[in-house]
C-alpha cells in the first residue's frame, strides 16, 4: 500500500463497477488508478471533482497493472468552488488543460506546489474571471515554453473587458496548440466562454 498527495484531473468510466482516475501526484507526476464504488456513500464522487486536492491510499496493481484506490480523503476543503458555477467552470477547464499538458510519470514538486497555489487562489480570490488566464501564462513558463511579452504582448496583458478576455483565451489555446505535442481541442472552452459572457 502506498500513500500519495494528488490533484484530481479526470474521472471517467472504466467498467460497470469502476472508474478510471487520472491524477497529478506530488511523488511521481501523472498517474492513473482504478476507483470502485464511486457515487456510493463510502466513496462519494465529490472527492474526485476537478482539481480536488486529495490524499490517496493505493493498492499497487499486480504484474504492472493499474493500482486501485483503497481510500481517498480531501486534504483541502474548498469553500467557494463547490457553490460558485464560475469557479466550478474554471476548475473544469483547468483540469482539462492539465490533462492535455501533463502526462509524464515524473516527480516535479515545484510544479505540484504551483498548482496547489492555483487551486487555493481560485477558491479564495474575489473574482475568478482571470484565474485561468494567469494559470495558462504561469504553466507555460513551468513547462518550458514561456510566453515572451515582447513577442506576444496580447497573451500577457491584463484584459480590461470581456471581449479582450475571451480573445486572449482563444489566443492562449492557439499558443498551447503550437507548443504541446498531441494537443487536443479543449472541450470545456465553449462552456467557459458562455459562463463569462
Amino acid at each position: 500500500m502506498i500513500t500519495t498527495t494528488a490533484i484530481v484531473l479526470q474521472l471517467r468510466p472504466y467498467s460497470d463497477r469502476a472508474r478510471m482516475l487520472r491524477v497529478y501526484t506530488r511523488a511521481s507526476g501523472c498517474a492513473t488508478y482504478i476507483v470502485y464504488g464511486v457515487g456510493s456513500r463510502k466513496k462519494g464522487a465529490g472527492i474526485y471533482s476537478p482539481l480536488s486536492l486529495v490524499e490517496l491510499s493505493i493498492r499497487e496493481g499486480r504484474g504492472g497493472g493499474l493500482g486501485t484506490v483503497e481510500h481517498a480523503s480531501l486534504i483541502y476543503t474548498p469553500q467557494r468552488i463547490p457553490t460558485d458555477i464560475r469557479r466550478q467552470t474554471v476548475a473544469m477547464f483547468l483540469s482539462e488543460l492539465l490533462s492535455h499538458t501533463l502526462y509524464q510519470p515524473m516527480q516535479d514538486e515545484p510544479l505540484f506546489d504551483y498548482l496547489m497555489t492555483v487551486i487555493t487562489d481560485l477558491d479564495h480570490c474575489e473574482d475568478p474571471e482571470n484565474v485561468h488566464l494567469r494559470t495558462m501564462q504561469g504553466l507555460a513558463e513551468r513547462l518550458g515554453f514561456a510566453i515572451d511579452e515582447e513577442t506576444y504582448p496580447r497573451l500577457t496583458a491584463v484584459p480590461s473587458s470581456r471581449a479582450e478576455r475571451q480573445e486572449q483565451l482563444r489566443q492562449l489555446c492557439t499558443y498551447y496548440a503550437d507548443h504541446v505535442d498531441g494537443w487536443q481541442e479543449m472541450k470545456s472552452l465553449d462552456i467557459l466562454t458562455e459562463i463569462f459572457d
